[in-house]
């Protein structure tokens, strides 16, 4: 019997990780209905990732009742772990999906990501993991810490409002009163990014656009990102803002390392690590990855390419599948990718592919599974198993 692990990452907008899985899992049992397939679902840190790290390894769903990134009440869902451990993600307390009404990063906040965290020190996390990815925000982590007891003044000795038009108010730091529990706690931050906060690579000017900033607010934004690093910097002697990952999520990536004493982490080396997918691999006799682009940028902290070196270090087969295939794919095969498949196979529009992603997912499942069984047992294009 051929044993496949799918451990594919969510094609956003179209599938999660698991349905990814499930699609891909239908189109292989129609070659061979014989195959066992493995369903490991995975995240690099961003949305997503506290489900398949509870799917993987189990643990409690966790609720926490915080404040929206547009102010607005909702609630957070985070995962509680054995031995004191939590993992949760920015996109649950302040993500892009949840802003009310039009996108406008001058009015979001962190706020909630700083709640969840505290709902995470109430049930006695010591080691506690922060997906950076999905926000709505670009307000430096700010919003976070004050929700950890930091305050920010302005010139006037009034605390500024949580809000990214109010971090270039800020003329006075005091992280004195938060949270003490803070000193004893592990706080980890997962990203696939590498940016740092300020500047032409940084998280206003890259990622400010997609929340809905103009170029006009991008500036007023770096600026403000700016503002806080220098009045950080003097305050602690350590400049946070170049460490890669700082830009991640609207610079909270920043503010776990300046406010929180955090550090940040490539978010797949952990995940992977802490799904322990390498020894769900080892009796693997295909393994099958991908996400929504594939491309020479995947190999820049992404899902698959983690899970492909994994897999080739355990001398497994990788198939990767995606929605859209990009330049450099030879960089791809490079790090070890044995074949890369897209899902998309004639010319259509992406609402269109979007509409067909079950199908699409199944058909590409069928080729790499023919594909696989042709380079095991060449002249047998799988019509002998039964569907």
């Amino acid at each position: 019997m051929t044993k496949i692990i799918i451990a594919a990452d969510s094609f956003k907008g179209s599938a999660t990780s698991l349905e990814v899985a499930d699609y891909l899992a239908e189109g292989i049992q129609t070659v061979d209905a014989q195959a066992e397939v493995v369903k490991v679902p995975v995240a690099d840190g961003g949305e997503g990732t506290v489900a398949s790290i509870l799917t993987a390894v189990g643990g409690q769903r966790m609720t926490a009742d915080v404040t929206g990134p547009s102010g607005q009440p909702l609630q957070a869902h985070w995962g509680l772990l054995a031995n004191h451990v939590a993992v949760l993600e920015v996109a649950e307390g302040a993500g892009i999906t949840q802003v009310a009404g039009q996108l406008d990063p001058l009015k979001t906040t962190s706020y909630g990501v700083g709640q969840v965290i505290e709902a995470a020190l109430d049930a006695g996390a010591r080691t506690i993991y922060v997906g950076l990815g999905g926000s709505a925000t670009t307000d430096g982590g700010a919003g976070l810490a004050q929700a950890l007891g930091a305050h920010f003044y302005d010139a006037q000795g009034a605390e500024v409002v949580h809000q990214g038009a109010g971090v270039e108010r800020i003329v006075r730091v005091d992280c004195q009163q938060m949270d003490s529990r803070l000193s004893q706690a592990k706080i980890i931050g997962l990203t696939d990014v590498t940016n740092p906060l300020t500047g032409s690579e940084g998280a206003a000017a890259v990622f400010g656009p997609q929340k809905g900033a103009t170029p006009a607010v991008v500036q007023q934004l770096d600026a403000g990102l700016q503002h806080l690093n220098t009045l950080v910097s003097q305050q602690t002697g350590t400049d946070f803002s170049q460490q890669p990952g700082a830009g991640a999520a609207g610079g909270i990536g920043f503010g776990l390392l300046a406010f929180l004493g955090g550090q940040l982490q490539p978010g797949i080396q952990e995940i992977l690590r802490l799904t322990q997918l390498s020894d769900k691999l080892a009796t693997a006799d295909l393994v099958i990855s991908g996400e929504g682009q594939i491309d020479g940028q995947s190999l820049m902290g992404k899902a698959p390419i983690g899970i492909t070196k994994l897999a080739k270090a355990q001398g497994k087969p990788v198939i990767l599948i995606a929605g859209s295939l990009g330049a450099d794919l030879a960089a791809v095969y490079e790090a070890g990718a044995d074949l890369v498949l897209s899902s998309t196979v004639s010319p259509m529009s992406v609402a269109e592919a979007i509409s067909q992603t079950r199908k699409l997912l199944k058909q590409a499942g069928m080729t790499a599974m023919r594909a696989f069984l042709l380079g095991h047992n060449p002249g047998n294009n799988g019509s002998e198993a039964k569907a």
